[in-house]
This record gives structure tokens, C-alpha cells and sequence, in this order.
């Protein structure tokens, strides 16, 4: 199944020209915070918390948390690197993480890898006439947490004299998030989001995030909206969060 997300990563990434936090730099002392939820009608939902800090015209440090509603939560510090020079259409990046999932008792280590791609309306023959503007994104990221193995199999790698990589096995999560948004006016923002997710625990799934988001006073902003799903486990749920950007 991880051969089957990553081919539509591939697809998504070569149809629009190529493709983790938004593909364009924060900017030096930039600040973005977001929080926000979702839940549907059986009461499953997660709450997360994500930051970006610019700390160069090309490098951006960011952190999430989050906590679903199972009682599974994560923590994860990355870091993003912008690829291009800020001129030209297209906008590249590369970004790497780090943290910790907490699952039960257990805490295990994280690591993530990503890569995006983004373009402004202005440089899409076929959108730039529409009023408002708007840009157009496709984000992917793998990563990975390491469980240690049960009792019985510490016994008989115990036995065989095994390294320490050789206790853990990987759960890895394939991601692709094509992002469509668009300037509606000067004060709202609608954003349609195809998410793709491959889990070694749950398999594939995909849906679709349409938000719409409206300036409320100075920098906060008021995200609401509902995730519906189009493949796999999952039921429609209602998304509402606020945005603070300075």
C-alpha cells in the first residue's frame, strides 16, 4: 500500500510541476500560530497546535502538537528549507523533523521527512484572470515512529546476540496534501485541501478539507469547515480553528 501512496505523491507532484508547512517561507521573525479541531458525529477528533517561526529569508523552524481522540499524542520540532531564491514562479522546499508519539504508556521517537511545492495564481494561465488571487500547493511527508518489540521477541533476539536497531519496528505514515486556495475577498480565504495518508496501522485513506477562512481583528483569523472523507475509515467531521500571523 506504501507503493500505492507514494505513486500518487509522484503523480501529484509531476502534474503540477513539482511539489511541508506552506512551501513558502515564513520570513525572517515572521510568526504563524495555528490551533484547531476536528470531530465528527461519533465523537473521534483531534486537537492540534502549529507554529512557524522565520529564522532567515529561507529557513523556517516550526513545531506541532497534537492529541486525538483515542488518547494517542505527538510532539515534533522541524525544521524547512527553502530551495529556490525567491524569484521565479515556483517555490521549493525540503524540511526535516523530529519528536516523540506518545501511545499508551509507551513514548516513541519520531522522525519526518518532507518536501513541497507551491505557485501563486499569478503564474497559472488558467487562474490568474480569477478575482482575488490564490495559490496552488502539493506537500508530502514520510514519517516514521519506532516501537519496541514485545517480550517474546526480546527474548529470542536477546538469544541471537541482535543490535538495538533489531528491538524496533517502524510504523510508518505516507502523506500528500494537494491545496487549492483561493482569495475570495479581502477578508476571507476558501481553501480545498486533498488529503492522501498511508498508515502501516490502518491503511490508506483520502479526503477532502474545505475550509473557509475569514479575518476577525488585527492578526487573528477564523478557520471553519468540514473534512469529508473518499476513501477508507473515516466519517465527515466538522473542522474549526483560529489563525494569529505576525
Amino acid at each position: 500500500m506504501l507503493c500505492r501512496i507514494f505513486g500518487l505523491i509522484l503523480c501529484l507532484l509531476f502534474s503540477a510541476g513539482f511539489a511541508d508547512a506552506s512551501p513558502w517561507a515564513r520570513g525572517k521573525r515572521g510568526v504563524f500560530l495555528s490551533l484547531s479541531g476536528e470531530r465528527d458525529h461519533e465523537g473521534n477528533g483531534y486537537l492540534g497546535l502549529y507554529g512557524e517561526y522565520g529564522l532567515s529569508p529561507r529557513d523556517t523552524l516550526g513545531f506541532e502538537l497534537g492529541r486525538a481522540s483515542g488518547g494517542e499524542s505527538s510532539a515534533m520540532i522541524w525544521w524547512q528549507r527553502s530551495l529556490d531564491q525567491g524569484a521565479g514562479p515556483d517555490r521549493w522546499v525540503v524540511s526535516a523533523g523530529g519528536g516523540v508519539l506518545k501511545r499508551g504508556g509507551d513514548y516513541l521517537p519520531l522522525a519526518q521527512v518532507g518536501v513541497g511545492w507551491g505557485r501563486g495564481w499569478d503564474a497559472l494561465p488558467l487562474l490568474r484572470a480569477l478575482h482575488g488571487g490564490g495559490w496552488l500547493s502539493v506537500e508530502a511527508r514520510y514519517r516514521v515512529a519506532l516501537r519496541w518489540k514485545d517480550g517474546e521477541a526480546w527474548s529470542e533476539l536477546a538469544s541471537q546476540g541482535a543490535g538495538l536497531f533489531s528491538y524496533l519496528t517502524p510504523e510508518a505514515t505516507a502523506k500528500a496534501e494537494l491545496t487549492f486556495g483561493w482569495h475570495t475577498t479581502d477578508t476571507m480565504m476558501l481553501i480545498n485541501q486533498l488529503r492522501f495518508e498511508d498508515r502501516t496501522d490502518t491503511g490508506f485513506s483520502a479526503s477532502l478539507a474545505t475550509t473557509v477562512v475569514r479575518d476577525l481583528a488585527g492578526p487573528v483569523r477564523l478557520e471553519v469547515g468540514a473534512v469529508l472523507p473518499l476513501s477508507g475509515a473515516g466519517e465527515t467531521a466538522v473542522r474549526i480553528g483560529t489563525w494569529v500571523e505576525f
